[in-house]
């Protein structure tokens, strides 16, 4: 439970996080708020021989409202996001999902960035995200670039990211006066959800459905073709592979994910 030797550097600034990760490249690992990095370090399953702190960059903290866009800066903490006022009135479904994260202390401390860039398919922000059809912002030395959410999540743990580029903001459609719903299954109140459905207007994300988070599109389809909440939900573990343990089978997980897709459904039609 001990992690490997590292030499600590601490970012004051976004340009100087950039700076260090581009010198140390993949020797080089993010610290934002701890929370996926540090277990995962003290189990030596990972062991980066630089740790970057960006923790202290309230410059990455903020949610505003541009145009038809509401926008998150990526080390934006769970416990604001839960309260903020431009996130309550035009992207609820996050302001909620936020709330749902761990336990009071992890929500203090983790940050919506942190969540995303792990890429844990069994995360309740990736589902969200992709729910809410946002695209995120990542800043390296080449510049800026605008990754939609449906090309940011490639396989366990893997996005697109490469060493020297940063996560910077989140930016998602306003969803003023749509319908929205969450619903997830844990065997304890804080544990990672064994399923969980995240649902905007007519779209429908998945949590631990598979390697990656997904998009219920069987799901979509048929509600756009005027199905029936029933017979919709009934679609939404097509096309998904979830995994097969013995405290919830694949089969099980595939339950579930009909049973809380008809009821985030449900609440986000009422």
């Amino acid at each position: 439970m001990i992690p490997a030797s590292f030499e600590y550097l601490r970012a004051s600034t976004v340009d100087e996080a950039l700076s260090l990760l581009a010198a140390h490249g993949d020797d080089a690992k993010v610290l934002a708020g701890g929370h996926s990095l540090l277990p995962l370090m003290k189990l030596r399953l990972a062991a980066p021989e630089y740790l970057v702190d960006i923790g202290p960059l309230d410059e990455l903290r903020y949610v505003r409202l541009e145009g038809d866009e509401v926008v998150i800066g990526a080390l934006s903490r769970y416990s604001a996001l839960v309260q903020d006022p431009v996130l309550l009135e035009h992207a609820p479904l996050l302001a909620h999902v936020s709330g749902e994260v761990g336990d009071r202390q992890v929500r203090h401390r983790g940050t919506i960035g942190g969540s995303l860039v792990h890429a844990d398919a069994a995360a309740d922000l990736p589902a969200a995200i992709l729910a809410s059809d946002a695209v995120l912002v990542a800043r390296g030395p080449s510049g800026e670039r605008r990754i939609p959410a449906a090309e940011f999540f490639l396989g366990p743990f893997t996005t697109p990211l490469e060493p020297a580029e940063l996560l910077t903001e989140i930016r998602v459609p306003a969803q003023t006066g749509q319908g929205w719903g969450y619903q997830k299954f844990t065997r304890r109140a804080i544990d990672w959800a064994m399923v969980g459905v995240t649902v905007a207007g007519g779209r429908v994300g998945l949590v631990n459905m598979g390697g990656v988070p997904l998009r219920a599109t069987a799901t979509e389809e048929a509600l756009a073709a005027g199905a029936s909440i029933e017979e919709a939900a009934g679609l939404a573990a097509s096309g998904t592979n979830p995994p097969d343990e013995p405290h919830a089978t694949a089969e099980y997980r595939r339950h579930l994910a009909r049973v809380l897709t008809r009821r985030a459904l449900t609440q986000a039609r009422g």
